[in-house]
């Protein structure tokens, strides 16, 4: 007797019923279910890790065997068409793992999927669909002039030399680097590199950008037009990686953000929530001369979350983030500071910025770099 087939219901045709409803196996199984790849535009990363094995000098001619962790257990998922924001001090990780993404670096553990490919299974087609700008002007060949820079990575993207002439040419154009073109790089200043460097990304109209401190060593002028393109860019629907240690960068660009320190993600999400998550905090900015004992004492005070330093026109800067209280915190901060030899100049409560948010998380202000980051 033939046995008659399980039926096939969609999910949509039966809204009002809940899976506990219908029998086993009336479902299809779920996209996710039949396979973990992403769709086209997205980037998928899943428990990453990179561990650099190096040697440390020991005494005066030995050594010994030395592993750096660069990146542990990074989970992200990045959807199609959004500018994603790696943010984090130098040294925090944004590099490798935009290494590991591009195929530049091969992970020592976990899995990642960019525009539904798989990193180590499928890097040519990974490659072809992505432009990468990484940090500084690495990347460009120094000897070489600037378009013949732009013909070179052509030619590895299999165009003809007619497509490498155009292409070429509307990027020049595009950077105003028409007066340099011919010139080897190594003769150009730092801010005419890196426009370079960003022409070169796009060289292959890819659907995914990365850009790894792209405003680096640019001018005002040129950093707010690299910025207004990169939006462009978002508006066309391309899927962008914007790393960077620049907080306010960030903010205007970016509509989601993963902060990174020591090689984790410490929390992500867009920015009004990671703000709205210190909603039972307040952020406090002194200014003045600081020493060390007296932000140490304002540390140890009870409702004092976090603190952080910088140098801001020669002054200290001192970022204190609290527990909102009835109890008003900031005459005892100012007092505590005051009495442990600290001037103060300025004071004032501001709105929670990503910078705050950083700290908050962190445990650390993005200028305060730990030694050996990785």
């Amino acid at each position: 007797m033939m046995r008659a087939a399980t039926p096939i219901i969609k999910k949509s045709i039966v809204e009002d019923l809940t899976e506990t409803d219908l029998p086993e196996g009336i479902l299809e199984p779920r996209d996710s279910e039949k396979s973990p790849a992403p769709g086209k535009g997205q980037i998928r990363v899943e428990n990453l890790e990179k561990t650099y094995v190096t040697r440390k000098r020991h005494g005066l001619f030995g050594s010994k065997r030395l592993e750096v962790t660069a990146l542990r257990g990074v989970s992200l998922e990045i959807n199609p068409g959004e500018v994603f924001g790696l943010v984090g001090p130098n040294g925090a990780g944004k590099t490798t793992l935009i290494k590991c993404l591009t195929t530049l670096l091969l992970p020592s553990k976990g899995r990642a999927w960019v525009n539904s490919y798989e990193i180590g299974k499928q890097d040519n087609e990974i490659r072809s669909s992505i432009g990468c700008m990484l940090m500084g002007d690495r990347g460009l060949y120094w000897k070489l002039t600037g378009r013949e820079n732009l013909h070179f990575f052509g030619a590895l993207y299999n165009f003809d030399s007619a497509k490498r002439r155009l292409r070429a040419g509307e990027l020049i154009e595009e950077f105003r680097l028409g007066e340099v073109a011919d010139r080897p790089v190594e003769t150009y200043s730092s801010g005419q590199r890196m426009k370079l460097a960003f022409a070169k990304t796009l060289l292959n109209d890819a659907p995914i950008l990365i850009f790894d401190e792209p405003t680096n060593t640019l001018d005002v002028p040129s950093a707010r037009e690299l910025r207004e393109k990169i939006r462009s860019f978002s508006n066309e629907g391309r899927t962008i990686i914007y790393a960077t240690h620049i907080m306010p960068e960030a903010e205007s660009l970016c509509h989601r953000v993963a902060i990174i320190d020591y090689g984790s993600i410490v929390t992500s999400g867009t920015l009004a929530a990671l703000k709205a998550s210190l909603r039972d905090e307040e952020v406090i900015h002194l200014e003045g001369v600081i020493p060390e004992e007296a932000r140490s004492a304002a540390r140890l005070l009870h409702g004092v979350r976090q603190t952080a330093s910088d140098l801001v026109n020669g002054n200290t800067r001192l970022t204190v983030v609290a527990q909102r209280s009835s109890t008003p915190l900031l005459p005892r901060v100012i007092e505590t500071l005051t009495a442990n030899g600290a001037i103060l100049y300025e004071i004032r409560r501001e709105e929670v910025t990503l910078e705050d948010v950083f700290l908050a998380y962190a445990g650390r202000g993005v200028s305060e770099s730990k030694e050996n980051d990785a």
